[in-house]
């Protein structure tokens, strides 16, 4: 399904005398993975929604394929069909009585047939793991379960980019560990997926790419090179993560470390010489 690229190019977002983006370029890498970090309250979160089309900006433009977004409501529509949002708190999205009815709304809205909606919500249930809910009331979900239900909702739009907002936030570490399987699984399904976090950890982990935002404005790279600058989380009001620090404080260059198993292999050449 990433067969799509999304872009935003000068993307601008003011809300009265304040500035939330300032000249923002970004270009998702198709079939891959993206985290978006900085401090709450940063635009992370605005960010998202002029990128799926929810805000229309002051000034730029958000494309898909180097075709700026036609904010017609044809045009919205047909966007939505390529990017899908989900929002950090799944009772902001969840509204039917049950899971399977939750899920099913988005492609009734495209006018398929009963049997395409009901594959489609097969299809999107299955590849996050939780079949066994299709019948479930959603006030007996966990929160994790919620969340992993509004992330179905979106896939069974069968979009090319999902947009997800601080999809591990609130949940306890089995929380996390599903989420992240439903992460993998969305990547095996050839989906883009976009995060928006301030978990610098995880996001050193998890991503090919990182963008952080810091008084308005983006800086995109690699996740050792920018969270290892202490310049820019400094400013992003963010921190290190955790192997940087030790790294850094080992004399490493950040260059390709993302977790302790790269933190060691890089560590062991200078192990080997003073032994």
């Amino acid at each position: 399904m990433s067969h799509r690229q999304l872009s935003a190019h000068g993307l601008s977002v003011r809300f009265g005398e304040r500035t939330v983006l300032a000249d923002a370029e970004l270009s998702v890498p198709r079939g891959g993975r993206l985290a978006l970090l900085g401090a709450n309250g940063s635009g992370k979160t605005t960010l998202l929604r002029t990128l799926s089309g929810a805000v229309r900006p002051s000034a730029g433009r958000v494309q898909v394929d180097g075709v700026d977004l036609d904010y017609g409501r044809a045009g919205l529509r047909a966007h939505r069909q390529v990017v899908q949002l989900v929002a950090q708190n799944p009772d902001d999205q969840l509204f039917a009585a049950d899971v399977f009815r939750d899920v099913s709304f988005g492609p009734l809205n495209l006018g398929l047939t009963e049997v395409e909606v009901r594959a489609r919500v097969d299809r999107a249930l299955a590849v996050l793991s939780i079949e066994d809910l299709a019948e479930r009331p959603i006030h007996e979900l966990s929160f994790g379960q919620r969340k992993r239900v509004a992330i179905a909702g979106a896939l069974a739009m069968e979009p090319c980019v999902l947009l997800l907002d601080e999809p591990t936030a609130g949940l306890d570490p089995q929380g996390v560990d599903e989420m992240v399987a439903a992460l993998d699984a969305l990547l095996a399904a050839d989906t883009t997926v976009v995060i928006a976090t301030h978990e610098v950890d995880f996001a050193l982990w998890w991503a090919d790419s990182v963008a952080v935002l810091r008084d308005g404005r983006l800086s995109c790279g690699s996740g050792p090179e920018l969270l290892g600058d202490p310049e820019v989380v400094a400013s992003a009001r963010l921190r290190r993560p955790i192997v940087l620090q030790v790294a850094a404080a080992l004399g490493l260059a950040p260059s390709g470390i993302t977790e302790v198993s790269s933190l060691v292999a890089a560590l062991s050449p200078h192990l080997v010489r003073k032994l």
